[in-house]
Protein backbone atom coordinates (compact mmCIF):
# COMPACT_ATOMS: atom_id res chain seq x y z
CA UNK A 1 0.00 0.00 0.00
CA UNK A 2 2.85 2.44 0.80
CA UNK A 3 4.37 1.75 -2.62
CA UNK A 4 1.07 2.49 -4.37
CA UNK A 5 0.64 5.74 -2.46
CA UNK A 6 4.23 6.86 -3.11
CA UNK A 7 3.90 6.23 -6.84
CA UNK A 8 0.68 8.24 -6.94
CA UNK A 9 2.46 11.07 -5.13
CA UNK A 10 5.35 10.94 -7.62
CA UNK A 11 3.05 11.27 -10.61
CA UNK A 12 0.91 13.90 -8.88
CA UNK A 13 4.03 15.90 -8.00
CA UNK A 14 5.31 15.54 -11.57
CA UNK A 15 2.09 16.99 -12.99
CA UNK A 16 2.06 19.85 -10.48
CA UNK A 17 5.67 20.78 -11.20
CA UNK A 18 5.00 20.91 -14.94
CA UNK A 19 2.01 23.13 -14.29
CA UNK A 20 4.08 25.54 -12.25
CA UNK A 21 6.88 25.57 -14.80
CA UNK A 22 4.81 27.20 -17.51
CA UNK A 23 2.67 29.28 -15.14
CA UNK A 24 -0.68 28.99 -16.87
CA UNK A 25 -2.12 25.55 -17.46
CA UNK A 26 -5.89 26.14 -17.34
CA UNK A 27 -7.86 23.26 -18.82
CA UNK A 28 -4.89 20.92 -19.06
CA UNK A 29 -6.89 17.93 -17.92
CA UNK A 30 -8.56 17.96 -21.34
CA UNK A 31 -6.82 16.43 -24.33
CA UNK A 32 -7.25 18.33 -27.60
CA UNK A 33 -7.08 16.61 -31.00
CA UNK A 34 -5.05 19.35 -32.69
CA UNK A 35 -1.72 20.82 -31.49
CA UNK A 36 -1.55 24.14 -29.68
CA UNK A 37 0.08 26.49 -32.17
CA UNK A 38 1.77 29.89 -31.88
CA UNK A 39 1.74 31.16 -35.47
CA UNK A 40 4.61 33.13 -36.93
CA UNK A 41 4.13 36.90 -36.90
CA UNK A 42 5.04 36.94 -40.59
CA UNK A 43 5.56 34.20 -43.18
CA UNK A 44 6.79 31.10 -41.36
CA UNK A 45 10.18 29.94 -42.64
CA UNK A 46 10.99 27.72 -39.66
CA UNK A 47 9.24 25.75 -36.94
CA UNK A 48 9.70 24.43 -33.42
CA UNK A 49 7.88 21.23 -32.46
CA UNK A 50 7.84 20.88 -28.67
CA UNK A 51 6.53 17.89 -26.70
CA UNK A 52 5.10 18.29 -23.19
CA UNK A 53 5.68 16.01 -20.22
CA UNK A 54 3.63 13.25 -18.58
CA UNK A 55 0.10 14.27 -17.61
CA UNK A 56 0.27 17.62 -19.37
CA UNK A 57 -0.90 19.08 -22.69
CA UNK A 58 0.74 21.43 -25.17
CA UNK A 59 -1.20 24.55 -24.16
CA UNK A 60 1.07 25.79 -21.37
CA UNK A 61 4.23 25.36 -23.40
CA UNK A 62 2.61 27.19 -26.32
CA UNK A 63 2.01 30.13 -23.97
CA UNK A 64 5.62 29.94 -22.79
CA UNK A 65 6.94 30.03 -26.36
CA UNK A 66 4.64 32.94 -27.20
CA UNK A 67 6.71 34.94 -24.74
CA UNK A 68 10.04 34.25 -26.48
CA UNK A 69 8.98 33.74 -30.09
CA UNK A 70 10.89 34.81 -33.16
CA UNK A 71 8.63 36.43 -35.79
CA UNK A 72 9.51 33.98 -38.59
CA UNK A 73 9.08 30.83 -36.48
CA UNK A 74 5.92 28.76 -36.00
CA UNK A 75 5.67 26.93 -32.65
CA UNK A 76 3.77 23.65 -32.57
CA UNK A 77 2.96 21.98 -29.24
CA UNK A 78 1.09 18.70 -29.84
CA UNK A 79 -0.90 16.85 -27.19
CA UNK A 80 -0.04 13.30 -26.16
CA UNK A 81 -2.77 10.65 -26.38
CA UNK A 82 -4.49 9.57 -23.18
CA UNK A 83 -3.41 6.09 -22.13
CA UNK A 84 -2.98 3.96 -19.01
CA UNK A 85 0.38 4.58 -17.33
CA UNK A 86 1.93 1.73 -15.34
CA UNK A 87 3.66 4.16 -12.98
CA UNK A 88 0.22 5.62 -12.17
CA UNK A 89 -1.44 2.31 -11.32
CA UNK A 90 -2.65 2.06 -14.93
CA UNK A 91 -4.81 5.15 -14.56
CA UNK A 92 -5.23 7.02 -17.83
CA UNK A 93 -3.49 10.32 -18.46
CA UNK A 94 -1.79 12.15 -21.36
CA UNK A 95 1.38 10.19 -22.11
CA UNK A 96 3.57 9.72 -25.16
CA UNK A 97 4.38 6.15 -24.11
CA UNK A 98 4.08 3.98 -21.03
CA UNK A 99 6.41 4.60 -18.08
CA UNK A 100 6.98 1.53 -15.94
CA UNK A 101 9.45 3.02 -13.44
CA UNK A 102 11.72 5.99 -12.75
CA UNK A 103 14.97 4.19 -11.88
CA UNK A 104 17.82 3.99 -14.42
CA UNK A 105 17.39 0.22 -14.75
CA UNK A 106 13.58 0.25 -15.04
CA UNK A 107 11.92 -1.66 -17.87
CA UNK A 108 11.04 0.56 -20.85
CA UNK A 109 8.11 0.58 -23.25
CA UNK A 110 10.12 -0.33 -26.35
CA UNK A 111 7.23 -0.60 -28.80
CA UNK A 112 5.42 2.43 -27.33
CA UNK A 113 8.50 4.65 -27.63
CA UNK A 114 9.05 3.62 -31.24
CA UNK A 115 5.37 4.12 -32.11
CA UNK A 116 5.41 7.58 -30.51
CA UNK A 117 8.56 8.49 -32.46
CA UNK A 118 6.81 7.54 -35.70
CA UNK A 119 3.93 9.88 -34.84
CA UNK A 120 6.38 12.76 -34.34
CA UNK A 121 8.13 11.95 -37.62
CA UNK A 122 4.69 12.15 -39.29
CA UNK A 123 4.17 15.57 -37.72
CA UNK A 124 7.53 16.70 -39.13
CA UNK A 125 6.50 15.37 -42.55
CA UNK A 126 3.30 17.40 -42.34
CA UNK A 127 5.26 20.61 -41.74
CA UNK A 128 7.47 19.77 -44.72
CA UNK A 129 4.30 19.46 -46.81
CA UNK A 130 3.26 22.86 -45.43
CA UNK A 131 6.42 24.36 -46.90
CA UNK A 132 8.93 24.26 -44.03
CA UNK A 133 11.91 21.98 -44.82
CA UNK A 134 12.93 19.60 -42.06
CA UNK A 135 16.36 21.25 -41.72
CA UNK A 136 14.46 24.39 -40.58
CA UNK A 137 12.71 22.52 -37.74
CA UNK A 138 13.91 22.32 -34.14
CA UNK A 139 12.48 19.41 -32.16
CA UNK A 140 12.25 19.60 -28.39
CA UNK A 141 10.44 18.59 -25.25
CA UNK A 142 10.23 18.53 -21.48
CA UNK A 143 10.66 15.42 -19.30
CA UNK A 144 8.92 12.51 -21.09
CA UNK A 145 8.48 14.76 -24.13
CA UNK A 146 12.17 15.66 -24.07
CA UNK A 147 13.06 11.98 -23.95
CA UNK A 148 10.89 11.34 -27.00
CA UNK A 149 12.38 14.31 -28.85
CA UNK A 150 15.90 12.94 -28.34
CA UNK A 151 14.95 9.43 -29.45
CA UNK A 152 13.09 10.71 -32.51
CA UNK A 153 15.87 13.06 -33.63
CA UNK A 154 18.53 10.37 -33.25
CA UNK A 155 16.62 7.72 -35.20
CA UNK A 156 14.97 9.70 -38.01
CA UNK A 157 16.25 10.18 -41.54
CA UNK A 158 14.72 13.67 -41.53
CA UNK A 159 17.51 16.26 -41.25
CA UNK A 160 16.64 18.59 -38.34
CA UNK A 161 18.00 21.97 -37.24
CA UNK A 162 18.50 21.03 -33.59
CA UNK A 163 17.07 19.54 -30.41
CA UNK A 164 16.02 21.19 -27.14
CA UNK A 165 15.83 18.52 -24.41
CA UNK A 166 14.73 19.65 -20.95
CA UNK A 167 14.87 17.72 -17.66
CA UNK A 168 14.92 14.37 -19.43
CA UNK A 169 16.81 11.25 -20.40
CA UNK A 170 17.62 9.22 -23.52
CA UNK A 171 15.13 6.34 -23.85
CA UNK A 172 16.32 2.88 -24.89
CA UNK A 173 19.86 4.13 -24.29
CA UNK A 174 21.34 0.62 -24.49
CA UNK A 175 20.37 0.50 -28.19
CA UNK A 176 22.64 3.46 -28.95
CA UNK A 177 24.87 4.31 -30.77
CA UNK A 178 23.75 1.48 -33.08
CA UNK A 179 20.15 2.82 -33.19
CA UNK A 180 21.50 6.04 -34.71
CA UNK A 181 23.40 4.37 -37.56
CA UNK A 182 20.94 5.53 -40.23
CA UNK A 183 20.00 8.90 -38.76
CA UNK A 184 20.40 12.12 -40.73
CA UNK A 185 21.33 13.88 -37.49
CA UNK A 186 24.71 12.45 -36.53
CA UNK A 187 26.09 15.96 -35.90
CA UNK A 188 22.91 17.66 -34.72
CA UNK A 189 23.22 20.50 -32.20
CA UNK A 190 21.52 19.69 -28.91
CA UNK A 191 20.69 22.03 -26.02
CA UNK A 192 20.24 19.85 -22.94
CA UNK A 193 19.02 21.60 -19.78
CA UNK A 194 18.38 20.29 -16.26
CA UNK A 195 17.52 21.63 -12.81
CA UNK A 196 20.12 20.86 -10.17
CA UNK A 197 17.39 20.39 -7.55
CA UNK A 198 15.17 18.10 -9.66
CA UNK A 199 13.74 15.43 -7.29
CA UNK A 200 11.92 13.44 -10.00
CA UNK A 201 14.47 13.17 -12.81
CA UNK A 202 17.69 13.88 -10.88
CA UNK A 203 20.37 15.98 -12.55
CA UNK A 204 22.65 12.93 -12.61
CA UNK A 205 20.28 11.56 -15.29
CA UNK A 206 21.04 14.68 -17.31
CA UNK A 207 24.79 14.23 -16.84
CA UNK A 208 24.67 10.57 -17.88
CA UNK A 209 22.49 11.46 -20.87
CA UNK A 210 24.94 14.11 -22.02
CA UNK A 211 27.84 11.68 -21.79
CA UNK A 212 25.89 9.18 -23.89
CA UNK A 213 24.98 11.86 -26.43
CA UNK A 214 28.63 12.85 -26.80
CA UNK A 215 29.32 9.33 -28.04
CA UNK A 216 26.50 9.60 -30.59
CA UNK A 217 26.74 13.12 -32.05
CA UNK A 218 30.09 14.29 -30.69
CA UNK A 219 30.92 16.54 -27.72
CA UNK A 220 31.13 19.67 -29.89
CA UNK A 221 27.42 19.31 -30.74
CA UNK A 222 26.20 19.32 -27.11
CA UNK A 223 25.45 22.34 -24.95
CA UNK A 224 24.65 21.30 -21.37
CA UNK A 225 23.19 23.84 -18.97
CA UNK A 226 22.10 23.32 -15.37
CA UNK A 227 20.23 25.69 -13.08
CA UNK A 228 20.77 25.93 -9.30
CA UNK A 229 17.63 25.42 -7.18
CA UNK A 230 15.49 24.58 -10.22
CA UNK A 231 13.36 21.51 -9.62
CA UNK A 232 11.37 19.51 -12.22
CA UNK A 233 10.22 22.65 -13.96
CA UNK A 234 11.51 25.57 -15.99
CA UNK A 235 12.82 29.03 -15.11
CA UNK A 236 13.30 32.39 -16.86
CA UNK A 237 17.01 31.80 -17.49
CA UNK A 238 16.32 28.45 -19.10
CA UNK A 239 13.68 30.03 -21.35
CA UNK A 240 16.20 32.67 -22.43
CA UNK A 241 18.76 29.97 -23.19
CA UNK A 242 16.14 28.18 -25.30
CA UNK A 243 15.33 31.45 -27.09
CA UNK A 244 18.99 32.05 -27.97
CA UNK A 245 19.48 28.46 -29.14
CA UNK A 246 16.43 28.63 -31.42
CA UNK A 247 17.53 31.98 -32.85
CA UNK A 248 20.97 30.54 -33.61
CA UNK A 249 19.66 27.34 -35.20
CA UNK A 250 16.78 29.01 -37.07
CA UNK A 251 18.02 32.42 -38.27
CA UNK A 252 15.73 34.53 -40.49
CA UNK A 253 16.00 33.97 -44.23
CA UNK A 254 14.86 36.14 -47.11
Amino acid sequence: MRTMISLRLIVSSLCRSITRSVRCMCGNNMSAPLPAIVPAARKATAAVIFLHGLGDTGHGWAEAFAGIRAPHVKYICPHAPIMPVSLNMNMAMPSWFDIIGLSPDAEEDDSGIKKAAESIKALIDQEVKNGIPSHRIVLGGFSQGGALSLYTALTTQQKLAGVVSLSCWLPLRSTFPQAANNTANKNINILHCHGEADPLVPVVFGCLTVEKLKNIVGPESITFKTYPRMQHSSCPQEMMDIKHFIEKQLPPIN
